[in-house]
């Protein structure tokens, strides 16, 4: 669950890492466990009969490193993959009626805990948050002057056929593992809270707006934990805010009574009038800020008032068509691995957004929450997956696996689901969706996510659409509520094709693109993309693009370059722009500008005529408070819908020979940037 922001400090010590390094923890209340651990190698698996989480275990032979931590680009263990230990000390007063929590945002792939020798709990997924009641194992300080030790073994070994992602069963050559790097190691916030014996565990925030009306439904869902010895009926509060300003509501609550030791959700509801209702989008990403307060605990989250729908082959924010164009982003970083400092995640989002990159589906996995924060205040509309990635069709009817994502997924959920970026789930990623265990599969576990969060759409990226199904039955896509296909080339015919199959439902484009190292190298990149969009343009069922990929990654995978690479990016791995870029940012702009004209004017003031016009074909969506901006003034743009055009008059002084304006959306992201040939009537792009 997403608490109130609470920043940390962390100094990365080694070679490859940045200096200083931010992590973003949401809870007030979070005693971090960060900075120095102790740290082992334990390739063949002896630590825990050895003893090695033992606070009397002697610890000469262990290195020192710094947590948050990835021991794979680590230089002393680089690419290792097994068992890691780490282990470090704490001190604690325990206070009466108090219950100690330990929160883990992520730890790739298998943790076992240990804290004063006696085992915790073991946990499974490496990319979703988890925690441990703790109190009754730690302790106070011993006269010794001992403190508290918590030990804890990572194992990043995902190349069986058992782990969710993992290696596959169909004894292929140089395909063991999904196409990313298994970065192992502690590698997301670790930390502490002191709750209450009785606390708000979760809470999930369901705002619904009437569109006609313009008035909204706010519902509140709060699973209470009830960790003390008798059973109690709680009493919740409510406060709403709306840029700090608070909201008189007037709640209808169940109530109930929660059984000691046991968790129960209780749920209220309210209605928001018209004059406090700001509808959440791309370009005005309006957040509320909720308090939910038990007699003994508070938490705090925020939410948006968007609608989200599929209807007629078409894509509907808050009742308006959109169609936007995005890209996949590997969690990858020189000297990083999988760690996402909060620098990078502003770094990497930032690229995107001016790149035109706003429907996302990101990743196969679940990236840091500080990912989805960013997208909720800035706007972003983003597809979520959890899992699986091409699992064959023996392990998608392996139960095991099947309750391993079931986990996962209700864990990534859980933590995101009052986040009003995310508008869809996916169920998985390119496995053999046309047989029956991908069709079982498909069908079950949206069913399952349905009931989670019914509140969200539900899809999968396809790789069957562009050739095999010849009627819908014959494909899980059927079970969807819009189409993602990872469609390389041959775009027109695919998507023809896989319109005539769902002609009611709308295609997003979950993956296309082509790689910088190919027989036309990175020129090769802008003609593809300048052919993609010629193609997709003529197709009004097409809603968005996600470019394959945004940056350069590391991978084991097949067809991997030499040096470890696969260049894919708009990006390099070093985040530096190819011509890619510039060429998806301008193709990807919702708005063109066209030189209309030129007049000369006495004492040197002259004057610009550009027509600026909506893009009615891809992207496409209706632009309010835009502006365009040249290097003295700032002019504001009328609101236009797809198609609508405005002519704006722009007065230049002096005796330049070019002219550059810049597009400036209302969130203050500069989107597209051109040059203005003021000696004629041609024009050039540059970035």
């Amino acid at each position: 669950m997403q608490h109130t922001k609470f920043n940390i400090l962390l100094l990365l010590v080694g070679l490859t890492f940045p200096t200083f390094a931010q992590y973003t923890i949401r809870d007030p209340k979070a005693i971090p466990l960060h900075g120095q651990w102790s740290f082992a190698m334990d390739p063949q698996a002896v630590g825990e009969k050895a003893n090695w989480y033992r606070e009397d275990a002697p610890l000469g032979r262990w290195d020192k490193v710094t947590v948050p931590h990835c021991f794979s680009v680590d230089p002393r263990y680089q690419f290792y993959t097994g068992t890691v230990w780490y282990r470090r000390t704490f001190p604690w007063k325990p206070t009466s009626g108090k219950r100690v929590i330990l929160h883990l945002d992520a730890s790739y792939y298998e943790t076992t805990i240990w804290i004063n020798n006696q085992k915790v709990g073991t946990h499974e997924g490496g990319y979703t948050p988890f925690q441990f009641d703790i109190t009754s194992y730690v302790k106070t300080k011993q006269t010794d002057g001992s403190d508290n030790t918590i030990a804890i073994s990572v194992n990043n070994n995902t190349w069986g056929v058992g782990t969710v992602p993992g290696g596959k069963d169909n004894n292929e050559p140089n395909d063991p593992f999904p196409g990313w790097i298994n970065y192992g190691g502690l590698i997301r916030p670790i930390y502490i809270t002191v709750e209450p014996e009785v606390y708000a565990e979760n809470v999930k925030i369901d705002a619904v707006p009437d569109l006609a009306k313009g008035t909204a439904m706010l519902k509140i869902k709060t699973r209470i934990r009830n960790a003390s010895g008798q059973s109690i009926t709680p009493k919740l509060a409510f406060r709403v805010e709306q840029n700090g300003k608070p909201i008189t509501l007037v709640w209808k609550q169940t109530s109930g009574n929660v059984a000691a030791n046991q968790t129960a959700v209780l749920e209220a509801e309210t209605s928001l009038k018209a004059a406090d209702v700001k509808l959440w989008s791309l370009d005005q990403p309006t957040l509320y800020e909720v308090q939910v307060s038990t007699a003994t605990d508070t938490v705090q989250t925020h939410f948006g008032i968007r609608k989200v729908e599929v209807r007629n082959a078409q894509l509907l924010l808050n009742g308006q068509p959109i169609k936007v164009a995005g890209g996949n982003r590997v969690v990858d970083h020189p000297g990083l691995g999988s760690l996402e400092p909060d620098w990078l995640v502003e770094k990497d989002m930032r690229l995107m957004k001016e790149a035109g990159m706003e429907l996302h589906r990101l990743t196969h996995y679940t990236p840091s929450e500080t990912i989805y924060d960013w997208a909720d205040r800035n706007g972003m509309l983003i597809i979520s997956e959890a899992g699986n990635w091409q699992l064959t069709p023996r392990q998608m009817d392996n139960d095991t696996i099947r309750t391993k994502f079931r986990q996962q997924f209700r864990e990534m959920a859980e933590r995101d689901w009052n986040h009003p970026c995310i508008i869809a789930y996916s169920v998985g990623n390119e496995y053999l969706s046309e047989q029956p265990a991908g069709q079982r599969w498909t069908k079950d576990m949206i069913a399952y996510a349905r009931e989670l969060d019914p509140t969200r759409l539900y899809t999968f990226a396809s790789m069957r659409l562009n050739t095999l199904p010849k009627k819908p039955e014959d494909e899980a896509s059927q079970y969807c509520d819009f189409i993602s296909t990872n469609t390389y080339g041959n775009h027109t015919n695919v998507l023809k094709h896989i319109h005539s199959l769902y002609p009611d439902k709308p295609i997003f484009i979950s993956e296309y693109g082509t790689r910088a190292d190919g027989k036309d190298g990175e020129a090769g990149q802008v003609t593809h993309i300048e052919k993609f969009l010629a193609d997709v343009r003529q197709l009004p069922y097409v809603i968005g693009a996600s470019w394959w990929s945004f940056n350069d990654y590391l991978s084991r995978h097949h067809g991997t370059n030499a040096d470890g690479t696969r260049p894919w990016g708009l990006v390099r791995w070093d985040r530096s722009k190819r011509p890619l870029y510039l060429a998806h940012q301008a193709g990807m702009a919702p708005v063109t500008i066209e030189k209309i004209s030129w007049e000369t004017g006495s004492e040197g003031v002259h004057t610009l005529k550009l027509r600026i016009t909506a893009r009615k074909d891809f992207p496409a969506y209706a632009l309010k408070n835009y502006s365009l901006k040249t290097d003295t003034r700032t002019i504001p743009i009328p609101d236009l819908q797809p198609g609508q055009q405005a002519d704006l008059s722009i007065p230049v002084r002096g005796f330049d020979k070019t002219l550059s304006v810049e597009i400036m959306k209302p969130t203050g992201f500069s989107i597209l940037i051109q040059t203005i040939d003021l000696t004629n009537d041609t024009r050039t792009s540059s970035r």
